[in-house]
């Protein structure tokens, strides 16, 4: 078991470059299994999640290979298996988006199980009710999910009851060689959605409308192969700003469409942070005195997300001020509350809410990462609190951040990985 340990007190200052989005290399991966031949993928995120994953489908049958450094060559020439089982499916929750995908590739596609954090609750009725509208059928057993459409999928118009971030690219995925039109409302609009879309286009997919409410898609036979390269990690970028924040920093990241952080800029900038856009996609971060409290609500893209919230929680635990936050997407999205108030914080939980009274000052103390944004706040936690914070069961951070002790310690961050 490995865990960071930190010395408070650092502000952090200088540049740092962002890493591909890990939301975004996932189901573009999985989409590669759809593809008959070479597929080239730039910016491939070195963390834990894709890298699984990468290991993953080459079980399945994919030719794998790294060229160089963040970029992969996948080739789905032959036969590729239809079964996604063993101990790696409960390892990682991006493994979901291969249903869409093989089922597209070979009428049928068993999924084990799923893993990731334990957010709350996620269900998949909403991915298995669009795959039985294109002419699917899906069975169920224990945690094992099997879908056939042994005569081939079928176009449909599907809306979905929530703006699902998984089944809108579960859909898209099938849809791209199902015969005839899907139509897919209420989607989820993620810039993730919108890389998906790209990647697929570039393949010879029809796709229209990704990163609005409808998606249309006219179905292909075949898919062919191209390059692409991942999105910038639009929360990884926010999660740098919010610690060049919590720290009283000076810092600038980069790259990042400044778009995608819309949320996050105004919510900064309305606690009294400098926030500044440089060269149109590095955005730079000054802070020198106590942030002000704000109220922050949880939403679908583009409303305040959800992978954003425990680091502004651990952020307002030291603002001026008393600040209500409400998470509207996971239930268990705050469980780096408890160890938050280990060390000093003042927070009262208020049903699906919390009240944040923030506090002059945190003490280090040992608390445990129990999800991958949580366990991350409580590393920004630590780099404000006074003395030492030990940080322990790191694997989930590390599922979505790479070398973040390094990049930290770029900054001028006293944080180091102890195994």
């Amino acid at each position: 078991m490995s865990c960071f340990r930190i010395i408070g007190g650092k502000k952090l200052a200088g540049r740092i470059k962002s890493s591909g989005a890990k939301n975004s290399a996932m189901p573009i991966i999985t989409a590669c299994c759809m593809i008959e031949g070479s597929v080239e993928l730039h910016n491939v995120p070195s963390k834990h999640d894709p890298i699984l994953l990468l290991n993953m489908v080459k079980g399945l049958g994919l030719k794998v290979k790294n060229t160089q450094k963040n970029t992969w060559v996948l080739d789905a020439s032959g036969q590729i298996k239809s079964d996604v089982i063993g101990e790696k499916t409960s390892r990682i929750r991006g493994n979901q988006t291969l249903l869409g995908a093989l089922l597209a590739r070979n009428g049928e596609v068993r999924l084990e199980s799923l893993g990731g954090c334990k957010i709350g609750s996620r269900p998949m009725d909403l991915h298995l009710k669009g795959f039985q509208a294109l002419g699917a059928t899906v069975e169920e057993t224990g945690n094992s999910i099997y879908i056939s459409a042994k005569d081939g999928l079928t176009g449909s118009r599907i809306f979905l009851d929530f703006p699902s971030v998984g089944a809108t690219e579960n859909i898209m995925l099938a849809g791209c060689m199902a015969q005839g039109e899907t139509i897919i409302e209420n989607c989820a609009k993620e810039p993730e959605i919108e890389d998906l879309a790209n990647f697929l286009l570039a393949c010879g997919a029809r796709i229209a409308g990704a990163g609005t409410e409808t998606i249309c898609i006219e179905g292909q036979k075949k898919l062919k192969p191209s390059s692409h390269s991942i999105m910038p990690d639009r929360i990884e970028v926010g999660t740098y700003m919010i610690a060049g924040a919590i720290t009283g920093g000076n810092i600038s990241i980069g790259p990042v469409n400044p778009v995608n952080v819309d949320s996050l800029i105004f919510k900064l900038q309305e606690a009294g942070v400098s926030v500044h856009v440089e060269g149109g996609n590095q955005i730079r971060i000054k802070n020198n005195s106590r942030v002000r409290a704000v109220n922050i609500r949880t939403l679908p893209y583009p409303g305040f997300p959800t992978d954003l919230q425990p680091q502004m929680t651990s952020l307002m635990s030291v603002s001026n001020g008393v600040s209500v936050i409400s998470e509207t997407i996971f239930e268990n999205r705050f469980s780096s509350v408890p160890e938050l108030i280990k060390m000093g914080a003042n927070i009262s939980s208020e049903g699906r809410s919390i009240k944040v009274r923030g506090v002059e000052k945190l003490k280090g103390a040992s608390v445990k990462s129990h999800d991958l944004r949580g366990g991350v706040s409580l590393v920004l936690a630590g780099l404000i609190a006074e003395g030492e914070t030990i940080v322990t069961d790191i694997e989930h951070i590390e599922r979505g951040y790479d070398r973040l002790d390094v990049k930290l310690r770029s900054l001028g961050a006293d944080i180091e990985r102890i195994d």
